[in-house]
């Protein structure tokens, strides 16, 4: 697997509130957002529901990965999915940090993913 998630009964825009709130508890910021259904609807005039990919980033583990290996950045920041379902729900999707990051042969890298794991599993928790 490389990746864990939650369902929210919720709004696409409340969940994205609670989400973001969260990731910020966790000492992570956002650095990208990719709004999927708005760049499908202006590039190719597709009308697909509520997809979103949140870029987040914790800059003291980030700090930690670029110093161990310089170009982890081909693997950050994770990625946080919001997809709305057929039935309304919102689907909270997580990159699994030591799933991706356990491609790096690094000692220092494979310390750094379970935390990252770890802080993205409390985000999870805390929806």
């Amino acid at each position: 697997m490389y990746g864990f998630n939650v369902t929210l009964k919720t709004s696409m825009a409340d969940a994205e509130a609670k989400v973001r709130e969260a990731l910020m508890a966790e000492g992570f910021g956002v650095l990208t957002e990719i709004d999927v259904q708005k760049v499908m609807k202006a590039k190719l005039d597709v009308d697909r529901s509520g997809y979103k990919i949140l870029g987040a980033c914790n800059p003291n583990l980030a700090h930690q990965a670029i110093e161990a290996e310089p170009d982890i950045g081909l693997l950050l920041p994770c990625n946080v999915l919001l997809r709305e379902e057929s039935n309304g729900d919102i689907t909270v999707g997580f990159m699994d940090p030591v799933a991706v990051l356990g491609m790096i042969d690094n000692p220092a890298i494979a310390e750094v993913a379970p935390i990252v794991r770890g802080k993205l599993q409390q985000v999870a928790n805390s929806l």
